[in-house]
């Protein structure tokens, strides 16, 4: 009985979803404003995930909104709003990536404040240690392992609303899963043993 409530639910928010995209594609901006209430956090905490960066987050989030007002009149009601969502937001950070790998600098004054930081930081060693390895080993993946690795593990996407987000096929999206797995699995295991 539980399990039919939390589908009628989540068809509920489905179709105010739908609803409110509607409502912004005939140009109301509160509906907008819903839209963004709903998704800004778990948009720039997708975004976080993929970039490591807090700030170039909110930029590429603030820039999802953007898109998504202004290309609204596109989104066609096959596919849930949600994947449509992070699919602009996922280009955007691929996008984001490929810059950065071309451009890598780290200003002098970030790396003294995060030197600063380190030293007096007041959580627990081993709890920030773990943390600092698992961000490390999220960050090496390359964005095609990386991105259905946090879908799935941190923002809790099915497989099939993965390979929908990202355009890919289920298969595709399953081994790349796998092999973001194991890597970030070999990554931790060789950090631990150190």
């Amino acid at each position: 009985m539980q399990r039919f409530q939390d589908r009628k639910s989540l068809n509920k928010v489905k179709m105010d979803e739908q609803e409110l995209i509607r409502r912004v594609q005939s140009g109301d901006e509160g509906a907008f404003e819903e839209i963004v209430t709903v998704y800004k956090h778990k948009i720039i905490n997708f975004l976080y995930q993929l970039t490591g960066d807090y700030e170039r987050a909110v930029e590429l989030a603030q820039e999802t909104f953007m898109r998504v007002y202004f290309k609204a009149h596109r989104y066609q009601p096959i596919a849930p709003f949600s994947s449509w969502i992070y699919a602009i937001a996922s280009n955007l950070a691929k996008t984001d990536l490929k810059k950065s790998r071309r451009y890598q600098h780290v200003p002098l004054e970030d790396v003294q404040h995060r030197a600063y930081e380190g030293m007096i930081s007041s959580e627990n060693p081993e709890s920030s240690g773990m943390k600092k390895n698992i961000k490390q080993a999220l960050g090496g993946l390359h964005p095609r392992y990386r991105i259905p690795v946090i879908l799935k593990d941190i923002e809790g996407f099915t497989q099939e609303e993965i390979a929908a987000i990202l355009n890919t096929p289920v298969g595709t999206i399953k081994a790349r899963i796998s092999r973001g797995r194991s890597h970030l699995k070999r990554e931790l295991e060789s950090a631990l043993a150190c």
